[in-house]
């Protein structure tokens, strides 16, 4: 608690939630994580974020927000529901003013603008319906982004960090994996939220990799039309991308009758960069 600020301090979320009649909105994807037992175990996965800058998207509550207060960080929250910005606004005074909300779509919003330009880490307990477009729109994202440490439903965790030849293999796993270290660090049993969910929760950390691919929107042509199709060969996976898929995958080093699930990150990387040359 390197901020000299202590959340147990704080009302329970349970009684700021009863007190303002709020409950969760199923269509917005929210599940409300109030142990801050948990969050603070997020938190201490995240490292050390102490006087650093860290965006975080949908805090409902704020559980998560109080944890990384108490840890020190300057906080941006993207919170798109309106209703639970009067229980967010006493953390900004409470935190020194280490708060900064921002009642927004974060799937729309700039965050390089929202930064000012600075680095900051990214550490969420993702809203269900959105957490893959925003982890697609991150990674892609300039130098204002540094780790993120994210909550996903635990099966689209186990597809982020899946490796060649296993069932969660996918899409998911060849995009996040172009530009990050990928590691499943823990998982959240669904009865630690509220409402809870049907399935169990995971947190994922990523960590940019030296060797980043830059060209991921070629990579995410080339998966989409390479997965979309998974049970079928390349050669005939690849024709919604090309004419002459055959071509493709021997300028790829990539034999014809491979299956996308066989494919590993080089191999992806060199299809992406044939089919760039291909369409150049």
């Amino acid at each position: 608690m390197s901020a000299g600020v202590n959340a147990d301090e704080l009302p329970t979320l349970r009684d700021e939630l009863e007190a303002h009649d709020l409950w969760a909105n199923k269509g917005l994807g929210q599940h409300f994580l109030l142990d801050l037992n948990i969050t603070r175990r997020i938190v201490r996965t995240a490292g050390d974020i102490a006087g650093k800058r860290v965006l975080e998207v949908g805090p409902g509550p704020g559980g998560l927000t109080r944890a990384l207060l108490e840890a020190g960080a300057h906080v941006i929250a993207v919170e798109k529901d309106a209703r639970f910005v009067p229980l967010l606004e006493p953390l900004t005074a409470w935190s020194g003013e280490r708060l900064t909300l921002v009642n927004g779509d974060a799937l729309a919003v700039n965050e390089e603008a929202l930064l000012g330009g600075e680095r900051a880490a990214v550490v969420s307990n993702l809203p269900y319906n959105v957490g893959t477009p925003l982890l697609v729109k991150w990674l892609k994202a300039g130098p204002w982004r540094g780790a993120m440490t994210l909550m996903f439903q635990r099966e689209v965790a186990q597809r982020i960090v899946a490796k060649p030849g296993s069932d969660a293999y996918g899409r998911l796993a060849v995009l996040a994996q172009a530009r990050c270290h990928a590691r499943l660090e823990f998982t959240v049993p669904a009865r630690a939220f509220t409402p809870p969910p049907k399935i169990a929760s995971a947190i994922v950390r990523l960590t940019d990799r030296a060797d980043a691919y830059p060209h991921l929107d070629a990579l995410e042509r080339v998966t989409a039309a390479a997965f979309g199709q998974r049970r079928k060969m390349l050669r005939s996976a690849l024709k919604s991308l090309t004419s002459d898929a055959e071509a493709l995958l021997t300028a790829a080093q990539i034999a014809p009758t491979a299956r996308a699930e066989e494919i590993d990150q080089a191999g992806f990387r060199r299809l992406a960069d044939a089919w760039r040359s291909n369409v150049a």
